[in-house]
């Protein structure tokens, strides 16, 4: 059992929103901790996203409250007046000020919060808050979730650690982050220099992850750090960070809606890695190579067609890229029936592994993602029903 880090508690309840699980939390540290965040480039954000960029750019923050099941976007000047109360009714009862406390909300979009239930919920709230146990918070976030996701990591040559929860395995194609996720260290360490570490390990792992292409309304990665552990060398903080979000993106994409088979994607040989990136994630992306992994079709020309879709990039030659599914090399240098039979066996696995060497410089970038199943059609067709 995961245990949040020395310096937070946390309130998790339900509230009404879902009917028969926790839907509402609220993770306060002791004193002002110093935040970093990132949030979706939608251009249809709801406001937990625009309060919450809002109050972040402070470099500190008390709490953070989290309502699962409504998203809370697309309802006008309504929707901001709630969410707005509702950061207002934490921070009168944590003794703070509004602009310590963030937002973030998921679920179904253009339904208004139930403001009775809402106003009930925090009333109820323990002050301050008793729980800690991260496990609860993970399962207070969840929406189709079929497992709660935490990470933990020491931070090495301390007694700091980092302790991060997450949600998310639909609407996921990340233009910042993507999903929520909320991570917590009781390090110390100056809010820029936490802004700067979080950005880099963010890029790295929430911004290589993909499910289905489709880009959040409320996208949301936070990380708080209590300072009760003292200062620690930052190159480790870094690391417990990256960590922790890393095995955070695989679980991600390994519950991705209806999944059954997580995809990593591995291009080297890139111009630079921006150009590597955009390979992986045209191939983590493609239907057809999903549909194949899905089907354990070791299908390679899916993955070099991805790989030409890529039309701007006109430094890929064809004659320099190589193909791997696993260590096996399937283009140019092509396996016989055989060799696909047994592939095939490798792709029934719970992880397929494809690399693409394209023979231009050394940009390399590994994304991450899952098959495409008739299970993620059936969740997004009954969605709201």
């Amino acid at each position: 059992m995961a245990e949040l880090p020395r310096g937070f508690t946390a309130h998790v309840a339900n509230i009404g929103i879902k009917d028969h699980a926790d839907d509402f939390v609220v993770i306060a540290a002791e004193r002002l901790a110093t935040a970093a965040g990132v949030f979706t480039k939608s251009r249809f954000v709801g406001p937990s996203v625009t309060i919450s960029r809002q109050h972040i750019a402070s470099g500190s923050a008390r709490a953070m409250v989290v309502v699962s099941k409504n998203a809370n976007v697309a309802n006008g000047p309504t929707g901001e007046a709630d969410a707005r109360e509702l950061v207002a009714a934490i921070a009168e009862r944590l003794d703070c000020q509004p602009d310590d406390v963030l937002i973030a909300s998921t679920g179904v979009i253009g339904r208004p919060y139930p403001m009775d239930r809402v106003r009930s919920g925090v009333a109820a709230m323990s002050v301050p808050p008793t729980g800690t146990s991260a496990d609860a918070v993970a399962d207070g976030i969840m929406t189709t979730d079929t497992v709660r996701k935490v990470a933990t990591s020491d931070v090495d040559r301390s007694t700091a650690t980092v302790v991060g929860i997450a949600k998310g395995v639909g609407m996921i194609e990340p233009d910042m982050a993507t999903m929520i996720a909320v991570v917590l260290t009781d390090a110390h360490v100056a809010a820029d220099d936490l802004d700067r570490m979080f950005r880099r390990v963010v890029e790295r792992t929430f911004n290589c992850v993909s499910i289905d292409t489709d880009t959040s309304t409320s996208d949301t990665a936070v990380v708080l750090a209590g300072g009760a552990a003292g200062a620690v060398d930052a190159s480790a903080l870094e690391q417990a960070m990256l960590d922790v979000c890393l095995d955070l993106t695989k679980q991600i994409a390994r519950d991705g809606e209806g999944a059954q088979t997580l995809i990593e994607v591995v291009v080297t040989g890139a111009r630079d890695d921006d150009q590597a990136k955009r390979v992986a994630k045209s191939i983590v992306n493609s239907p057809l190579v999903k549909t194949a992994v899905h089907g354990a079709d070791p299908n390679w020309g899916r993955v070099a067609m991805a790989i030409g879709k890529c039309s701007d990039d006109s430094d890929v030659d064809q004659a320099r890229v190589v193909i791997r599914f696993g260590d096996t090399e399937v283009y140019p240098t092509q396996v016989d029936e055989g060799g696909l039979a047994e592939l095939s066996i490798y792709m029934r696995g719970e992880t397929v592994v494809i690399a693409v060497e394209l023979g231009i410089a050394d940009g390399t970038a590994t994304v991450w993602g899952c098959d495409l199943t008739a299970g993620y059609v059936r969740i997004n067709a009954d969605y709201t029903t």
